[in-house]
């Protein structure tokens, strides 16, 4: 099972990724665990990863991922449920380092639909704003749009959040 989580800044969707992952995981008894693909290069973005792991309770473990996600989440057993936090984190990480994005979207749509264990995939939605005004900012918007089109195509259920309220874009077959 897998749930595409989108939205803006600051609009909740980590939180309702890891609501939604703690009543599995209670439900099902599954092991809880968070893929996190920031990288802290400054303080700013150290408070940032700090605020995120406060809201976690101790019982998530943490498997950091900035560039190899797919492994991580073929690492995945049927008895986990995970949040990957975040795509676009991700896609950024790899457009520094020179990757092939398509060949990664390819692998990265076939690990989750490989994925054993229930996943919730946060990634910021980009496309809504002004047109970027460079052609690497550009490329990474079109790159987030194309990625966020396959996923939400595989996905189970595509969830928009906007000021904390979750718009289902897809819901699960009930």
């Amino acid at each position: 099972m897998a749930t595409l989580v989108l939205g803006g800044a600051r609009s909740g969707k980590t939180t309702y990724a890891l609501t939604r992952a703690e009543a599995l995981a209670a439900e099902t008894g599954g092991r809880r665990i968070m893929i996190a693909t920031a990288e802290a290069f400054d303080d700013e973005m150290r408070a940032r990863i700090s605020r995120h792991q406060a809201e976690r309770s101790s019982a998530w473990s943490t498997r950091e991922a900035p560039h190899d996600l797919i492994a991580a989440i073929d690492a995945l057993a049927p008895d986990q449920v995970a949040v990957v936090d975040c795509l676009t984190l991700w896609l950024s990480n790899l457009m520094a380092g020179g990757k092939d994005i398509d060949q990664e979207t390819d692998q990265l749509c076939a690990a989750v639909a490989a994925c054993p264990a229930p996943l919730f995939l946060v990634s910021n939605e980009v496309g809504w704003g002004v047109v970027p005004d460079n052609a690497l900012a550009r490329a990474f918007r079109d790159h987030a749009g194309r990625l966020h089109q396959r996923l939400a195509a595989q996905a189970d259920e595509a969830v928009l959040i906007v000021a904390g309220l979750p718009l289902a874009l897809k819901p699960a077959p009930r």
